[in-house]
């Protein structure tokens, strides 16, 4: 068993709830571009787009495995 990295977002439905889905590579594999509160998160390797949306985001580690 893993714990799968994780991409943190806001939900567009409450500044105090998040949404959480799942990305391929480990945590440092990405990279965070804030301009305002846009954000752009890549694969830093390849430089391929994750997401693009609002703000603040995050990637973590799961807390529990999959």
């Amino acid at each position: 068993m893993t714990h799968p990295t994780l991409l943190r977002i806001p939900a567009w439905y409450s500044k105090t709830t998040f949404e959480e889905m799942p990305l391929r590579l480990p945590q440092d594999a990405y990279a965070i571009t804030t301009i305002g509160d846009r954000v752009r998160v890549t694969e830093a390797a390849t430089g391929e787009l994750v997401y693009a949306g609002i703000g603040p985001v995050e990637i973590v580690k799961s807390p529990t495995p999959l």
